[in-house]
């Protein structure tokens, strides 16, 4: 427990102090978020949040590397900073969405060499193709959320919190170390990125946290129970961003758009909006849901097969309705726009 208040204390400063460099460097860079009809903000906006973010979480890094499996440590860090360096260069300079997704690909093979892999079925080709596809669908998903003032920032460290949680309970306290440090650089950029934001994450900080997150999914263990149930705990933990992906990709392909290459007002918080919340209040919301999702993971870790499997079919119910409801009015229909 004492390295966990360490790593977060000595994460939280870092992120609070290194932000505002970011901030002030952010314009000199070109690195600048311009409005458009489908953002929210009306004035430019710094975006060189997330190389704090991610400044922060290496420093704990190196002083927690050499107490992990070195190859697998390894390969979590070196490739949650290719991800980010391309999401670094996207905001810069632009890159084509086929060209992330090939290096986020490579980014879940890295992964997979090293043993940080999906062991649900204990299946190689299954496994493997799991490790990739969540690996990449997490990375995007917390992405595509990064779509609101504090809304990215937020869930995240809210998943990291419960992580950190489930692997003090399990006694994985290194890979809880890193979920603390996640937590803490979130916090310390959400200082400055709630509503009104004064510097956005960018891509360089969301595809950072969605391919850790992703990764931290996958370390989790619990030695009282069995993958067949636990395999669900990460996805419950990751339930919003999940969701949120799930959605902007149906509507768009049931709209005839490319979900890779469509930006749209048409996320969750977009429709909370549209249904007379404020963006606070949607933001507030769905950390809410986010917050009881994790409470239902950390439930999950200790449940038999029929009381998990009750649960995760309890919320994927709940999320089939609410692709269906959240399209329809007030939160989509009359005034649908790409």
């Amino acid at each position: 427990m004492t390295e966990y208040i360490l790593v977060f204390a000595g994460v939280l400063v870092l992120s609070v102090a290194l932000t505002p460099i970011a901030r002030y460097l952010a314009p000199r860079l070109g690195l600048m978020d311009q409005p458009s009809a489908r953002k929210i903000h009306r004035s430019p906006v710094p975006r060189l949040g997330g190389v704090a973010i991610y400044l922060a979480v290496l420093a704990a890094a190196v002083g927690l590397g050499e107490r992990y499996n070195f190859a697998q440590f390894g390969s979590i860090i070196v490739g949650a900073t290719a991800v980010s360096f391309m999401g670094l260069v996207d905001d810069r300079w632009g890159l084509r969405p086929m060209v992330k997704l090939v290096g986020q690909t490579l980014a879940a093979l890295l992964l997979w060499t090293t043993g940080v892999r999906v062991g649900t079925f204990n299946y190689p080709p299954v496994d493997f193709l799991l490790t990739l596809f969540w690996t990449v669908y997490i990375t995007n998903a917390i992405n595509l959320l990064d779509n609101m003032d504090g809304l990215a920032g937020g869930v995240a460290a809210i998943a990291a919190a419960h992580f950190a949680l489930m692997c003090a309970f399990s006694g994985q306290y290194l890979v809880g170390a890193l979920a603390m440090a996640i937590l803490a650089a979130c916090l310390g950029f959400l200082f400055y990125n709630l509503n009104p934001a004064s510097i956005f994450m960018g891509d360089s900080g969301a595809l950072f946290l969605g391919f850790t997150l992703a990764a931290l999914g996958i370390k989790l263990r619990f030695p009282d129970n069995v993958t067949f149930v636990t395999w669900m705990v990460p996805v419950l933990v990751l339930g919003l961003p999940v969701f949120d992906t799930a959605l902007v990709t149906i509507s768009r392909l049931r709209r005839g758009l490319n979900p890779l290459t469509t930006p749209g007002k048409d996320h969750v918080s977009h429709r909370l909006v549209a249904a007379g919340l404020s963006p606070r209040e949607a933001v507030l919301t769905l950390y809410i849901v986010s917050f009881a999702l994790g409470l239902l993971a950390i439930f999950v870790t200790r449940a038999s097969v029929v009381e998990g499997y009750i649960v995760g079919g309890l919320v994927a119910l709940v999320g089939v309705f609410g692709l269906w409801r959240l399209e329809r009015p007030p939160f989509w229909g009359k005034n649908e726009a790409n």
